[in-house]
């Protein structure tokens, strides 16, 4: 059974930074694409960066300069790194895998994923 846990949320002051992780088990995913995207109340889940097998990254405008997504396959683990925050990245966020391997190309929509964790919330105070 596959399950992806992630870790790491809490509350953080505008401007700080925080590091959210994501551990997978059930199968290895060194081989796939992972990502994070991040759910606001109301609202569908956006994409916020992603990851290939190979190690290269993607990241959504609003984030970019500000999180990185790194991964370590040794431990099958997925994180991001989110320093500068500010309070509109309060959300919760998720961590997700595609299933299938190898694939050059990133993806940017929840429904081309296919596995998912239940999510942590993430509060930037101002």
């Amino acid at each position: 059974q596959v399950q992806l846990v992630e870790s790491g949320g809490g509350l953080v002051q505008a401007g700080g930074s925080l590091r959210v992780s994501c551990a997978a088990s059930g199968r290895t995913f060194s081989g796939h694409l992972m990502g994070w995207f991040r759910q606001f109340p109301g609202k569908e889940r956006e994409f916020v960066a992603a990851i290939s097998w190979i190690g290269g990254s993607t990241y959504a405008d609003s984030v970019k300069g500000r999180f990185t997504i790194s991964r370590d396959n040794a431990k099958n683990t997925l994180y991001l790194q989110m320093n500068s925050l500010k309070p509109e990245d309060t959300a919760v966020y998720y961590c997700a895998a595609r299933s299938s391997r190898y694939s050059g190309s990133y993806y940017y929509t929840q429904d081309e994923y296919d596995y998912w964790g239940q999510g942590t919330q993430v509060t930037v105070s101002s």
